[in-house]
């Protein structure tokens, strides 16, 4: 187990995983028929977004959770596979809960996005979902893009909420009731923002998959990073 660097960012929810809490999340995305649609469709996706950076032969996987992509990204059998993640207790479920057939082949440790023990160009893709939306200031974003930036070698895969749809509209008018919260932990990002955030991390934007366009706020950006000569 890697052990964890205490001077990166620590987001208010990272520690709340106990084995408990991380086989509720592992239940969490078959809970129900619209959970179980709505996943399906996120791994339909990221698979599509996967094809767009061009079919990588090895990835990261970052955060893991409890291995809810791990099936897919198995899909090429010729691919090496990382999974790391802030919490143990994630990395612990996922690896007994998932089939023998899938977690043989994947190679896990401890880490935080912001601090990644591993060298320069690890990976040729980092696979990272559901994690951006959560970090709201943007020293901890350029923070966590230019680490992503160090370990690739190649492209990042990577979701989160952005604007200019219905469900971000709902969300902005949402907040404002909510403006006397101390405590948020989900933010939906003006798009021009986030890709310039990007582009100043040294990745060149190559494309987007929308969950639902004009619809939905997730989106998985598909970024390849820029060689330096």
């Amino acid at each position: 187990m890697s052990a964890i660097n205490k001077d990166v960012p620590e987001l208010d929810f990272s520690g709340k995983y106990t084995d408990e809490h991380a086989r509720a999340y592992f239940h969490k995305h078959t809970d129900g028929f619209w959970r179980k649609l709505s996943n399906r469709r996120e791994i339909r996706i990221a698979r599509k977004a996967l094809k767009m950076a061009g079919h990588p032969l090895t990835i990261l996987d970052l955060p893991s959770g409890t291995g809810r992509f791990w099936s897919m990204l198995a899909e090429d059998e010729t691919r090496k596979l990382y999974a790391a993640d802030y919490s143990q207790s994630m990395l612990n479920v996922s690896m007994e809960e998932r089939p023998r057939a899938i977690t043989r082949r994947i190679e896990t440790f401890q880490a935080s996005a912001f601090d990644i023990p591993k060298p320069d160009n690890f990976v040729e893709c980092i696979f990272s979902m559901r994690l951006l939306h959560h970090i709201g200031e943007r020293e901890d974003r350029m923070k966590m893009l230019r680490e992503f930036h160090r370990v690739t070698s190649d492209t990042v895969v990577i979701s989160l909420w952005v604007d200019g749809n219905y469900k971000a509209r709902k969300r902005n008018r949402l907040e404002r009731r909510r403006r006397h919260k101390s405590y948020q932990n989900r933010f939906v990002q003006p798009r021009e923002g986030i890709e310039a955030e990007m582009r100043e991390a040294g990745f060149e934007i190559i494309g987007h998959v929308d969950f639902l366009k004009y619809y939905a706020m997730w989106r998985i950006y598909i970024l390849r990073k820029h060689q330096v000569n």
